[in-house]
């Protein structure tokens, strides 16, 4: 530019680069990963540096993208004196041995969900974190949300009184697309890598019931099997938590939806909370008039109905708008959903199955054995 010195655009760029975060990531099998490289990308005050990939035409594809550097020998990445922090976002299978290894070696550490296949590796991550002091967090769009961020701050500043019911159906409909399930995604649909897709789907409105109710329930009924497909473990669940003072939280999740519309309902003693639009689905084919929140406050019944005047997203929106608190996050600090947050919710679906293949209550705590 004129008027610059010679070399200070160079040297500016540096000093960015310098005061920027940088992010790793090991494996970019987990399409949402994908997504958070490509807003980090736009930071200012982070970066994409380096990425491992046990698929180098993957790894590759996805550094090119968004400017980082690929290498297929993992301490390439792990050991890179400019990365700050991690993203797994490798099958779930692999996500305890990749988040040890990425807190072994000093860096803090973002884990897409679920958090693993078993409670095991939750605590081997949990201890791993624990011991080394790094950051740790889970990453769950659902927590990133506004419209959610809303319902929870309404519950629990007693809005809708003593809540008696929760429902929450959260669908998606990848099992009706051949390319998911044939193409790099088809690990989704194995036991060995992901369990079952209720495991691999469901784990979202579960986090979301433990972070907007704060607490943890004391026992499940579930069902959960193939209902429409014989593609993956299973295609559709339901499950159905009861709480200490009785209140009941139905869980629904299905692989196989085309599209919808009521996403939650909340019931109180004192008013009624409904969320449309809040999954793939019904945010992917709306209907005439849609409004995402609305409440009906039974101290003012003269009102009706109350839209609220949230906005209604995109689900491809709530992906990626994962990635801006997950930068503050790092920098405070203070993570997104610790470690021993996000194994609650894999107990709650681990349970689930157990009560689904026994035919039985479930109770908690919930152990594998």
């Amino acid at each position: 530019m004129i008027g610059e010195e010679p070399g200070s655009s160079q040297r500016n760029t540096e000093q960015n680069m310098a005061s920027s975060i940088g992010i790793g990531f090991l494996s970019l099998a987990h399409g949402h990963v994908g997504m958070y490289a490509q807003m980090i990308r736009g930071f200012d005050d982070a970066h994409p540096v380096a990425c491992w990939d046990d698929n180098e035409a993957r790894g590759k594809r996805h550094a090119e993208s968004v400017g980082m550097a690929f290498s297929p020998h993992i301490e390439d990445t792990l050991n890179h004196p400019d990365v700050q922090c991690i993203v797994i976002g490798s099958e779930t299978s692999k996500h305890a041995d990749l988040a040890v290894a990425a807190m072994e070696a000093g860096k803090g550490v973002l884990v897409q969900k679920p958090m693993a296949i078993t409670l095991a590796d939750c605590d081997r991550m949990i201890a791993t974190a624990e011991r080394t002091g790094v950051w740790f967090s889970m990453a769950f769009q659902m927590r990133c949300d506004p419209v959610n961020i809303r319902m929870r701050e309404m519950v629990q500043s007693g809005a809708l009184g003593k809540v008696g019911t929760i429902r929450r159906r959260h669908c998606i409909g990848v099992l009706f697309v051949p390319s998911f399930y044939e193409g790099e995604t088809r690990w989704h649909v194995t036991a060995e890598a992901n369990k079952g897709m209720f495991f691999d789907d469901a784990i979202h409105p579960l986090d979301w019931l433990y972070w907007t109710t704060g607490r943890k329930p004391v026992s499940v009924v579930a069902e959960i099997g193939n209902i429409l497909t014989e593609i993956a473990p299973d295609d559709t669940g339901c499950a159905l938590y009861r709480f200490d003072d009785g209140m009941l939280a139905d869980i629904y999740n299905s692989s196989v939806t085309w599209a919808g519309e009521n996403t939650t309902e909340i019931y109180g003693d004192k008013g009624v909370l409904i969320q449309n639009h809040g999954d793939g689905p019904s945010s992917g084919i709306l209907p005439p008039h849609p409004v995402a929140l609305k409440f009906f406050d039974s101290g003012a019944g003269d009102k009706g109905w109350q839209d609220l005047q949230m906005p209604v997203d995109g689900q491809g929106e709530r992906i990626a708008g994962v990635a801006r608190p997950f930068i503050d996050a790092f920098k405070s600090g203070k993570p997104l959903c610790t470690g021993q947050e996000g194994r609650v919710s894999v107990e709650m679906c681990l349970a689930a199955y157990r009560s689904a293949e026994t035919h039985q209550r479930v109770t908690f705590p919930f152990s594998e054995g």
